[in-house]
């Protein structure tokens, strides 16, 4: 009896200790994928798109709400809603799902680029249309957007790409594109008025000049192009960041400059470009802004092509960025995590 008593512990004991060894077994987890209870992960994917038919986006962030805005839609500038940046809503502009309609403002056709601004307790978008730059204003980031007198900046000159940059000292700064060398990036001051710009301070900052910047495929090869400026201001310094080749070139892609000053002169980055297509899903990545996550977290907000063959309707894409140090001790480094083209979850 004792025997068998010691042989039912035994066996007791070796099939406990072989249920532990499953339970720890199934209990492998990543740190990266847990979240407290009752908080659901933001989670986007590339490949699909977050937001069809949404070019050239640029996202403001206002009291918790980001509102992105986009090429896309003929009659104007739509608006669109998120809390994660990555789940976001129908248009939900106030004409029609449009925070801009071409009603409100000068010009019927070709709106491209948008940004918008809160400055002064009000909403600024500046906007391309009919290859000319305008603003219009509003109380509401969602709009309608309308200019009071219907002009562009300039109604004789053709410039596309707004994008403007205010200092630390206040002043400001109004980056756009014209059709000088190709497509080539120009910066002013913007007067006190935020309708105009300085003209006496125009100046030239980049043009296309490094070796990526001239993809011999088609289709458009070749083409001599440097667009969508959006400046960051790191440890001092100013990081121009742009995309170049066509923007229906498969090598559509984005690289930077840095300088010691708002107006240039500007040294391009030797490692361009930082975002380019993976030669698999993701084609034509470019044209962006950038925004931070909830948790902080620094974010490129660009768009890509439909798909490996096909240019549009484009699509928006994110990815995280950083800045790192340099291996040889020159200015840190603007580094793009992306494109990626799975699942992922917003940091």
């Amino acid at each position: 009896m004792k025997k068998i008593t010691i042989g039912i512990i035994l066996l007791y004991g070796i099939l406990l200790a072989i249920s532990s060894e499953s339970r720890q077994v199934n209990a492998v987890y990543d740190n990266s994928l847990v979240q407290p209870v009752g908080i659901t992960e933001a989670v986007y994917d590339n490949s699909k798109g977050l937001v069809p038919d949404c070019a050239d986006p640029y996202v403001l962030e206002y009291e918790g709400v980001y509102y992105l805005y986009g090429t896309g839609g003929r009659k104007g500038i739509r608006a669109y809603t998120s809390t994660d940046l990555a789940n976001w809503s129908e248009a939900a502009g106030a004409k029609d799902g449009f925070a801009l309609d071409s009603t409100d403002v000068w010009g019927s056709y070709g709106f491209w680029a948008p940004e918008v601004y809160r400055i002064n307790n009000r909403f600024y978008m500046y906007f391309t249309v009919q290859e000319r730059i305008a603003v219009a204003e509003s109380d509401s980031p969602l709009g309608p957007f309308v200019q009071q007198v219907k002009k562009p900046f300039h109604l004789d000159i053709p410039e596309i790409d707004t994008h403007l940059f205010t200092d630390e000292d206040g002043k400001r700064y109004l980056y756009f594109v014209r059709f000088t060398k190709g497509n080539e990036i120009w910066v002013a001051e913007l007067n006190d008025d935020l309708l105009s710009i300085k003209e006496e301070t125009l100046t030239h900052c980049i043009g296309s000049s490094q070796p990526w910047e001239d993809s011999s495929r088609e289709p458009y090869p070749h083409a001599k192009v440097n667009e969508g400026p959006f400046i960051l201001k790191h440890n001092g310094l100013y990081y121009l960041t742009y995309s170049a080749n066509h923007t229906a070139n498969p090598d559509y892609g984005v690289g930077y400059a840095t300088s010691v000053h708002p107006l240039g002169p500007w040294t391009k980055y030797e490692g361009n470009p930082i975002l380019k297509g993976d030669g698999e899903k993701i084609n034509g990545p470019g044209h962006h802004s950038f925004a931070t996550s909830p948790t902080g977290q620094l974010y490129m907000i660009y768009h890509t092509h439909f798909n490996m063959t096909r240019m549009g309707p484009r699509k928006l894409a994110i990815d995280p960025c950083e800045f790192i140090k340099s291996e040889t001790g020159g200015a840190d480094i603007l580094k793009v995590y992306g494109p990626t083209s799975t699942p992922q979850i917003v940091k």
